[in-house]
């Protein structure tokens, strides 16, 4: 108990933490430098095609959790709509990098943010309390896409980076402080390992595209990204659930 205590302390004074931030802080304008890739190839008629094509393998392990995944109880449809919000990111992406700009990149970001949003409640759901997850789970995806149409109509994006921010530092700190129901629950640690690559695959685009030439950060950011889900889907397919009782 006295764990749980701690981590939910800690929780609090990170939501706090990030509120005054969020007041404190001026509006957040897109950088229309973002748009400009390293790898602008054009292949088989596709612009930017590796970082085009290499948002398939969301659309295949989207589709593996929406059809395959073997799940029992009322959990199952939340996970579907986690991962159906993942093939959507393979659509949006997509369609983002075959024509980098700000207008397209609002389709890229809004599933990605409705995915963040799902697995944060699923999380909490599975952690901390069943019955507040599930609770949370429609207020969640209610804030992400408010947070995307506050970046179209207000141009800015503090509450797309609160989406983004959050959940990346509470995550660690549920894995750390509290007890899932389920067996299994170190494998978290790599879904959030392969996610930490990718913001650093990301950051690092033109240089590891100069370094490797035959392909950008930013397509290896996408495939890290695609199996942390991968590694995700794998893991609630196998786990088993834990009976405190016996």
């Amino acid at each position: 108990m006295q764990k749980k205590n701690i981590g939910l302390g800690l929780l609090t004074l990170l939501a706090l933490a990030v509120l005054l931030a969020f007041l404190c802080s001026s509006p957040i304008i897109q950088d229309e430098h973002y748009h400009n890739f390293s790898d602008k190839r054009t292949m088989f008629f596709i612009p930017n095609f590796w970082n085009v094509v290499s948002n398939l393998p969301f659309l295949l392990v989207g589709l593996m959790g929406v059809f395959r995944l073997k799940l029992s109880g009322s959990s199952k449809i939340y996970y579907r709509l986690f991962f159906a919000s993942i093939a959507l990111v393979s659509i949006g992406s997509g369609y983002y990098h075959y024509n980098p700009n700000s207008q397209t990149l609002v389709w890229d970001r809004l599933p990605m943010t409705l995915g963040f949003m799902a697995l944060f409640a699923l999380i909490i759901s599975e952690f901390i309390n069943e019955k507040i997850g599930r609770l949370l789970f429609v207020p969640f995806l209610i804030f992400g896409l408010l947070s995307i149409l506050i970046w179209v109509i207000y141009s800015d994006l503090r509450c797309y980076a609160v989406v983004q921010f959050f959940p990346i530092v509470a995550i660690p700190i549920i894995l750390l402080f509290f007890e899932s129901r389920y067996t299994l629950t170190s494998r978290y640690w790599f879904v959030f390992l392969f996610y930490a690559l990718a913001k650093v695959f990301e950051y690092y685009d033109s240089a590891i595209y100069n370094s490797l030439v035959f392909l950008s950060g930013h397509t290896l950011k996408h495939l890290a990204a695609s199996l942390s889900i991968f590694v995700l889907y794998a893991t609630l397919q196998n786990r088993q659930k834990i009976d405190f009782g016996s």
